[in-house]
């Protein structure tokens, strides 16, 4: 007997929320969990001149996570060898630097032809803003239908007039 898509429980496209994933303590969760929240997710790195982005992040996520709205972070070590960690020393750097309290997820690849199926949705040829991420903290605005509505540079912080503005936008939306 032939199995397809439909077969195994996947619509004939995957989407975002059938996307599996480890959380940073290794268990196994689905992005179906965060179905109907706006996401931004964000490639992050402990050791990047970009990390001081944890702060913001935090806020953001603390600001808005009351209407719907969470930041997924997600480590790697893609760029510059940026995060060496284990997830325990992951977590525990977020936790005692920058008090994270967003959900954070254990290393994965996010560029390259091994890049976690993730990323391959966020910027392979049928993403809205294909393109191989450049560099740790570029960032995914995901609506509450769990499609893209916007990617942003490594560079733009996240307390941003156009990250702040497309939030709330996104969490307004029906």
């Amino acid at each position: 007997m032939m199995m397809t898509l439909a077969n195994a429980g996947w619509s004939a496209e995957p989407t975002l929320y059938d996307v599996k994933v480890k959380d940073i303590d290794g268990k196994e969760r689905s992005l179906g969990e965060y179905k109907g929240k706006v996401l931004l997710v964000v490639n992050v790195a402990s050791e990047c001149g970009l990390t001081g982005q944890y702060a913001g992040l935090e806020d953001l996520y603390k600001k808005y996570k009351d209407q719907g709205f969470t930041v997924l972070g997600f480590p790697c070590n893609d760029f510059g060898g940026q995060e060496p960690g284990t997830e325990k020393e992951i977590k525990q750097f977020c936790l005692s630097r920058y008090q994270v309290t967003f959900p954070m997820f254990a290393k994965i690849k996010v560029a390259g032809d091994d890049k976690h199926i993730l990323y391959e949705k966020l910027t392979g040829k049928a993403s809205p803003f294909p393109g191989e991420v450049g560099w740790n903290f570029a960032k995914f605005l995901i609506g509450k239908d769990g499609k893209m509505l916007k990617r942003f540079d490594p560079d733009m912080e996240p307390d941003s007039e156009e990250i702040i503005k497309e939030v709330a936008a996104a969490l307004a939306a029906k």
